[in-house]
C-alpha cells in the first residue's frame, strides 16, 4: 500500500463517450485501494456523471473532485467556420473549488452544447471569464492551447506560450496550473520541457496528471475497441487515432513519482 501522497486530477470515465473505458464504481475503488484520499472526475464536454460518482466517493470515503475536460473555440463560441475537428477546439482542465465552481461548470457545460456545438460542445474565454468563480484551471492535455503552443519547442513558441499562460493566470490567478503529463509519449515530454520552462518564467506552478482514460493496464484493449468505434476506424488501420503506449490507467502513487523524476515536487 501506498503512502505516498496523490491524488489524480484528469480523469476520464465511460462518460467520456466512446473514449473512457473505465467505469465510475472501478475508477473509485480503485483510488481507494491505491488510498489515495481524493479523486477528480473531469470528462470530455459533460458532466454526465457527476452525481453518480459524487454518491460513489462520499460511499467509500474518498473526497470527490467535480471537473470537466472543456473544449474550448479559437475565437467565438458563435463562429463555425474551421474545417477540422481539430481546429475547432483545444482541451482545459477545469476543476469546482466549492458549490459556486460547480454551479459554474453546469452554466460552461450547459451553453457549450446549446450555443457552441460546432463538433463537439465548446465553450470560449468570454464564457470562460464569466464563469470562472470557483474554478482551478489546469492548462491541460497535449490537446491544449498551451500544449499546441509548446509542441514546436522552438524559442517563439515558448514566448506564445508565456503569453497563454499569462491570460490565463490573470483570469484565475493563484488557481492556475500548468499540466503536465507522462505516458511515455515524446510529444509528452517535448511540452514537459517547455512547461516547465514556462513555469520557470511565470513562477506559475506544475500540476502532474496522469489523463486517466482507464482504469487497469490491461484495459487499454478495450479502451482501444471504443476509439475505432469513435472514429469508425478498424484496429488494423495503421493511420488511425490511438493511444500509443498502454499507461493511460490510473497509476498507483509510486508510479507516478516516477514517471515524473526530478518532479515530485
Amino acid at each position: 500500500m501506498s503512502t505516498l501522497p496523490f491524488v489524480h486530477l484528469h480523469c476520464h470515465s465511460h462518460y467520456s463517450l466512446l473514449d473512457g473505458a473505465g467505469k465510475i464504481d472501478r475508477l473509485v475503488e480503485q483510488a481507494k485501494a491505491l488510498r489515495m484520499n481524493a479523486l477528480a472526475l473531469t470528462d470530455h464536454g459533460n458532466l454526465y456523471g457527476a452525481l453518480q460518482f459524487y454518491r460513489k466517493a462520499h460511499d467509500v470515503g474518498i473526497k470527490p473532485i467535480l471537473g470537466y475536460e472543456a473544449y474550448v473555440a479559437p475565437g467565438s463560441r458563435f463562429h463555425k467556420e474551421a474545417g477540422s475537428m481539430k481546429e475547432a477546439s483545444s482541451h482545459l482542465t477545469l476543476l469546482a473549488q466549492n458549490r459556486a465552481g460547480f454551479q459554474n461548470l453546469l452554466k460552461l457545460a450547459s451553453a457549450a452544447f446549446t450555443e457552441g456545438f460546432y463538433f463537439r460542445p465548446r465553450i470560449d474565454k468570454q464564457l470562460l471569464s464569466e464563469h470562472s468563480d470557483g474554478l482551478i484551471c489546469l492548462s491541460g492535455c497535449a490537446s491544449s492551447e498551451l500544449s499546441r503552443a509548446l509542441a514546436g519547442g522552438t524559442p517563439s513558441d515558448l514566448d506564445k506560450a508565456c503569453q497563454i499562460a499569462a491570460w490565463y493566470h490573470e483570469l484565475f490567478g493563484d488557481r492556475y496550473y500548468l499540466e503536465i503529463q507522462n505516458n511515455g509519449l515524446e510529444l509528452q515530454e517535448i511540452i514537459l520541457q517547455g512547461a516547465v520552462e514556462v513555469a520557470r518564467r511565470t513562477a506559475i506552478p506544475l500540476v502532474a496528471t496522469s489523463d486517466v482514460h482507464y482504469v487497469r493496464r490491461e484495459d487499454h484493449e478495450a479502451q482501444d475497441v471504443l476509439l475505432c468505434i469513435n472514429t469508425g476506424k478498424f484496429r488494423t488501420d495503421t493511420k488511425r487515432m490511438r493511444m500509443e503506449t498502454r499507461e493511460f490507467f490510473l497509476r498507483s502513487p509510486e508510479e507516478m513519482y516516477a514517471a515524473f523524476e526530478g518532479h515530485e515536487e
